[in-house]
C-alpha cells in the first residue's frame, strides 16, 4: 500500500504539512517495501485551485491513502473519486503517524474544510 503525507521538506524528519494542497512536498511511502520517495507539489504555487491540483499529483502517485491534519472539500472529492482514503494525522511527526496507520489507530478524516477558494492559502 502506498500513502502520501504532505511534508514540509524532503526528509523523513520533517513535519507533516499543516496545508494539504499547499504543502512543499509529498512523501510517497510503500508499506510493503519500506522505500519513501518525495515529489514536489508543483500545485503549492498555484493561485487557485491548489487541492484539486495537489490530488491529481497524489492520484497520479498511484496511492492508496493519504495522512494529512485536515483537507479541502475540493481536494477531498478528488481523492475520493481516485478511491483514495483519507486519515487524520495525530501529530506533526511523519514516523510516528506511519507507525500509528499501520497499528490501525488513525481515524478517517471527517472533518473536511470549505477550502482556501480566492484566497493564496496564507491563512492556514
Amino acid at each position: 500500500m502506498k500513502i502520501a503525507i504532505p511534508t514540509d521538506d524532503k526528509t523523513l524528519n520533517s513535519n507533516i504539512c499543516a496545508s494539504f494542497g499547499r504543502a512543499p512536498y509529498y512523501l510517497i511511502y510503500d508499506t510493503d517495501t519500506k522505500e519513501s520517495k518525495f515529489i514536489e507539489n508543483s500545485a503549492a504555487q498555484s493561485a487557485g485551485g491548489a487541492g484539486i491540483k495537489a490530488a491529481q499529483i497524489i492520484s497520479d502517485s498511484n496511492a492508496d491513502a493519504v495522512i494529512a491534519p485536515r483537507c479541502g472539500e475540493n481536494a477531498a472529492d478528488v481523492l475520493k473519486q481516485s478511491n483514495i482514503n483519507i486519515f487524520k494525522s495525530k501529530s506533526a511527526d511523519i514516523a510516528e503517524n506511519l507507525s500509528a496507520f499501520a497499528a490501525k489507530e488513525l481515524s478517517l478524516l471527517d472533518e473536511i474544510h470549505s477550502g482556501y477558494h480566492g484566497r493564496n492559502g496564507n491563512e492556514r
